[in-house]
C-alpha cells in the first residue's frame, strides 16, 4: 500500500460514511499498514484525552490521559506530532504493551485548536519515518474537517 493510495482511500471513506469515519480510518489505518500495531483515536474532553475508536489486538488502559501526561498529552499540549523511535529512551511513555516499540502521535487541529490526535503503536524500533508523519498529519487534517459534526465518543473499530 502507498501513501497516496492510503490518502485516496481515506478521502473516500470521509466522502460516503462522514459519521463513521474515524471508526473506519482507525481500521482502515491498521489493516493497510502492517507496521500500525495498534491504531486508536483520542479525543480532547476538557483537559483529557478521552480514547474514541481504536483498533489492535488488546485494549489499552489508557482511556483516559490528562493532557501534559505521557507521548500523547505531550503532543496534545504542544500541537505537535511526536515520533518516538524507541520507547524504551523515552520517560514520558505511559507504558500499554509489551510489544509496543516506538510510537507516533499526531494531533488533529481545528484551526489553532486541538480536537483530537491519532496514536500509533509500531513493533519495531523506528517503525514510523518522515513519510508516516506526513501522511498521518494530512490524514488528521481530514478528520478535522468532520469536526464538530463527529461526536467525540465515536464508538471502537
Amino acid at each position: 500500500m502507498t501513501f497516496g493510495n492510503a490518502l485516496s482511500d481515506v478521502c473516500k471513506i470521509i466522502a460516503s460514511e462522514p459519521r463513521e469515519a474515524p471508526a473506519r480510518i482507525v481500521e482502515y489505518l491498521h489493516d493497510a499498514f502492517p507496521h500500525y500495531d495498534w491504531v486508536g483515536i483520542y479525543w480532547v474532553e476538557g483537559r483529557d484525552l478521552i480514547l474514541g475508536p481504536w483498533k489492535g489486538a488488546a485494549a489499552t488502559e489508557h482511556t483516559r490521559i490528562p493532557i501534559g501526561k505521557g507521548v500523547c498529552g505531550a503532543a496534545a499540549a504542544s500541537g505537535k506530532t511526536e515520533v518516538v523511535a524507541d520507547i524504551s529512551k523515552d520517560s514520558r511513555y505511559l507504558a500499554c504493551f509489551a510489544s509496543t516499540k516506538s510510537e507516533i502521535v499526531v494531533p488533529i487541529r481545528a484551526g489553532t485548536r486541538i480536537i483530537g490526535e491519532i496514536d500509533i503503536d509500531g513493533r519495531e524500533l523506528a517503525a514510523f519515518g518522515p513519510e508516516d508523519q506526513r501522511f498521518l498529519e494530512t490524514v488528521a487534517a481530514l478528520l478535522a474537517t468532520l469536526w464538530p459534526a463527529v461526536p467525540a465518543t465515536s464508538s471502537r473499530a
